[in-house]
């Protein structure tokens, strides 16, 4: 791999890790459910007139922008808005490539190898040790919401895995035309029209930047440059490289927004990452992983 293809994988991966700031930043200006659906739409519109859609039935483009875009977006977003911070977010949302590997297991009988167990073991207990800490800052709401993101994010893989090899850009473009509908309305039935056209009318250059930066940064720019690496050199190759989205996701929570971790965070922290190490450099699971969306970011 070329030190510029390098260069512009950790660059993606900065994006996505940065992305939970941002996204908290977001929360401040919008209700969830409403930037939620704004990011979808800004990342469709105005591509899906210029990208041909790829070959991908539309019942699974359909089952994936719901599962992804509709259900595991609301969790997220709704967690970080009741209580989980950024920085824990960006590494909880990782759990998804272990809830991935049990309904591989379940649905289609891939048994995980040892290596990937005891990873897992080792993941879970650090998740039980987040678990442990929570505190004024960080609540049980936050923590399971984002958890059943990552169990969502785990079904849409699911889906991912009947898609075959496909522009990973036109995918997402053409799955993410179908989150905002159903969004709009569900953020209009449970957060109010009033509160939504307010946001919408004191909108400012902060809420107009996370907008613009979660659309076209983590959506369009990150699936762009991820999947054209997976094409060139293949997924076990390039995987790795998702490892650093908690990475930059909990470093620039701490110094954008001041998170603190504590000594028991940073060993849960630990314990998770090298959980997914064991999983990323499992050469089975890397062969049959899904094209990007396994090892995508936020």
């Amino acid at each position: 791999m070329s030190p510029l293809h390098i260069l512009m994988l950790v660059l993606v991966a900065a994006v996505w890790g940065f992305n939970f700031v941002v996204i908290k930043l977001g929360l401040d200006n919008f209700p969830p459910l409403l930037f939620s659906a704004l990011r979808f739409l800004f990342a469709a519109v105005p591509l899906a007139f210029f990208i041909r859609r790829p070959d991908v039935p539309w019942r699974l483009i359909l089952g994936i922008g719901l599962m992804l875009g509709v259900v595991k977006f609301s969790f997220l977003f709704i967690g970080m808005n009741v209580g989980a911070p950024p920085g824990l977010a960006s590494l909880l949302l990782q759990s998804q490539a272990f809830f991935t590997v049990l309904l591989a297991f379940l649905l289609y009988g891939d048994r995980p190898r040892p290596l990937q167990v005891a990873g897992m073991i080792l993941a879970f207990s650090g998740v039980a040790l987040i678990a442990s800490s929570i505190d004024g800052t960080f609540t049980v709401a936050g923590l399971v919401l984002v958890l059943a993101a990552a169990v969502a994010w785990a079904c849409s893989n699911m889906l991912m895995k009947k898609v075959g090899k496909v522009q990973m850009l036109n995918l997402m473009v053409w799955v993410s035309l179908v989150p905002p509908i159903p969004l709009f309305i569900i953020s209009a039935l449970f957060e109010g029209w009033d509160r939504d056209l307010q946001a919408l009318a004191n909108l400012n250059l902060e809420g107009a930047g996370a907008v613009l930066f979660v659309a076209y940064g983590a959506t369009v720019f990150g699936f762009a440059v991820w999947g054209a690496m997976i094409s060139r050199y293949g997924v076990s190759t390039v995987a790795p490289f998702s490892l650093l989205v908690p990475v930059f996701g909990m470093s620039s929570a701490a110094l954008v927004l001041g998170e603190d971790f504590g000594p028991l965070r940073v060993m849960a922290a630990a314990l998770i990452v090298l959980g997914l190490v064991m999983n990323v450099f499992n050469p089975r699971w890397l062969a049959r992983k899904a094209p990007a969306g396994e090892a995508a970011g936020s």
